[in-house]
């Protein structure tokens, strides 16, 4: 399943309050790996940006003046998104805001255009319970190289968040390995088990030497073999 990394940025905290998306990038992963596949777009939300928001990711209304609309670019973003595992930072947050967007042009939300949501914020809580799970905080816990994030940007965090994920999955296919490598085993094993055993009787001339050597054995003092081979008695059978 191809994996897309999105992240947002707004023009502040709440969709509901009638803030909207200014940034919004994915970067897609197969197999693991970055492709070099990515969308990516500044958005004229014509609306002004909260001070707090501005400092964060330093976007101004300025600067988005002559930027394209959500409703210019979501069909690229639905035909870049459609039936991938969508992966966020704190999901109900970019979701909320995606289907904030989405439902002003009257678009289905995003859960019905993806084939799965995964929040790793939520991921990263049960993996590190009580400690904080911040995007830098999960950088400098894995080692993963987030200096050049002095402001929030959309692009960036999406690629550093597919780092982070990698780093916080990195387990599972060695774990996989290991849970599928002892079913074969049994498996291959059951088939040998199954198979006919073949029996190879002795010719005449390997029963001739067989004799030969019991009759060399009995000079030398009598043998195990010739005594076993001797006709049982018949009251001793039912005795």
């Amino acid at each position: 399943m191809r994996q897309i990394f999105l992240d947002t940025e707004t023009t502040g905290l709440y969709h509901a309050q009638g803030h909207r998306v200014i940034e919004i990038a994915a970067v897609e992963v197969v197999n693991r790996r970055l492709t070099k596949q990515h969308f990516h777009y500044y958005l004229n939300p014509d609306r002004e940006i909260d001070q707090g928001a501005q400092e964060v990711h330093g976007i101004s209304l300025e600067f988005l003046q002559d930027k394209p609309r959500f409703a210019d670019i979501v069909k690229e973003l639905i035909t870049f998104v459609a039936d991938a595992e969508l992966i966020m930072h704190n999901a109900p947050f970019d979701v909320g805001f995606l289907n904030r967007e989405l439902g002003l042009i009257e678009h289905p939300p995003i859960e019905s255009i993806t084939a799965k949501i995964t929040d790793t914020l939520k991921m990263a809580k049960e993996m590190r319970p009580g400690q904080r799970n911040s995007l830098d905080a999960l950088c400098k816990h894995f080692g993963i190289d987030n200096s050049r994030r002095t402001l929030h940007g959309a692009l960036l965090d999406a690629e550093l968040l597919a780092d982070v994920y990698m780093a916080m999955t990195r387990g599972q296919n060695s774990l996989m390995m290991e849970l599928e490598t002892p079913y074969k085993i049994s498996a291959e094993a059951t088939l040998q088990n199954t198979q006919p055993l073949l029996i190879k009787l002795a010719d005449e001339t390997e029963v001739a030497a067989h004799e030969s050597y019991l009759a060399a054995l009995d000079k030398s003092g009598g043998s195990l073999w010739s005594k076993l081979e001797q006709p049982v008695a018949t009251d001793k059978l039912e005795s």
